[in-house]
């Protein structure tokens, strides 16, 4: 009688784990199913001069194959976050443009349409105006010519002095050379295509973007950069 009792107990233990993965596996394919590609719209590509031999550590390899990289997939209803924020930053007078152009839609690689940061580490401050949920976040730095940005680090936080609930979105400071802690990510060259973070539905409404120079000289730019997510339940 033990041995049927314990056998009984251990199919219906059996099955109780196959309903559970049952249902975490239709859970998971619902949840796939409401995710949609993140719709972009991409500045003209613009290199001037031939792009250099770039020799940078930790520098992420070029794409296989020819094409638009793979499109980032996001909740259905996703959308930019950004367009017309309130930017602060690091360097309050920038050498050339203004902070608010960060986030003003001009994305082209034109005269006018980046601002220029001073040099060493600065960083640029999007102030969503409420706690979202982000999804994607898309720089572009300079991308008239290949180049590489350095020590690229973006956090977000609940407060503007970012000492609330700071989380680390993306840091490619390989060896902790910014003082932000060292980062796993890859340093990428600049493109038309900007760098597309996947922020993983990641809660705040400050983001900070960090660079310390880049490969052609000591100062920082922008000339745009697009969060994309929903205002948080």
């Amino acid at each position: 009688m033990k041995n049927l009792l314990r056998k009984q107990s251990s199919v219906l233990t059996a099955i109780a784990l196959c309903a559970a993965f049952l249902a975490g596996s239709v859970a998971r394919l619902a949840g796939a199913a409401d995710l949609v590609p993140l719709q972009l719209e991409l500045p003209k590509p613009k290199f001037e001069g031939t792009p250099t031999n770039l020799k940078v550590p930790n520098l992420e390899p070029a794409r296989a194959g020819a094409g638009q990289r793979p499109p980032l997939m996001v909740p259905q209803g996703t959308e930019l976050l950004s367009l017309n924020k309130p930017v602060s930053g690091s360097d309050e007078e920038p050498i050339i443009g203004e902070l608010e152009m960060v986030v003003d839609g001009d994305k082209e690689a034109t005269d006018g349409s980046y601002v220029e940061l001073g040099p060493g580490l600065q960083y640029v401050q999007i102030d969503l105006e409420k706690t979202c949920e982000i999804y994607g976040i898309l720089i572009w730095h300079f991308h008239s010519q290949a180049r590489v940005y350095h020590d690229v680090v973006v956090k977000c936080a609940s407060d503007p002095d970012f000492i609330s609930d700071v989380k680390t979105i993306f840091n490619n400071d390989h060896d902790n050379s910014s003082g932000l802690g060292v980062g796993r990510d890859k340093a990428y060259i600049e493109t038309n295509e900007g760098k597309l973070i996947d922020a993983k539905g990641v809660k705040g409404r400050y983001v900070r973007l960090y660079s310390r120079g880049n490969t052609s000289n000591d100062l920082n730019h922008y000339t745009e950069v697009e969060i994309f997510g929903k205002p948080a339940e």
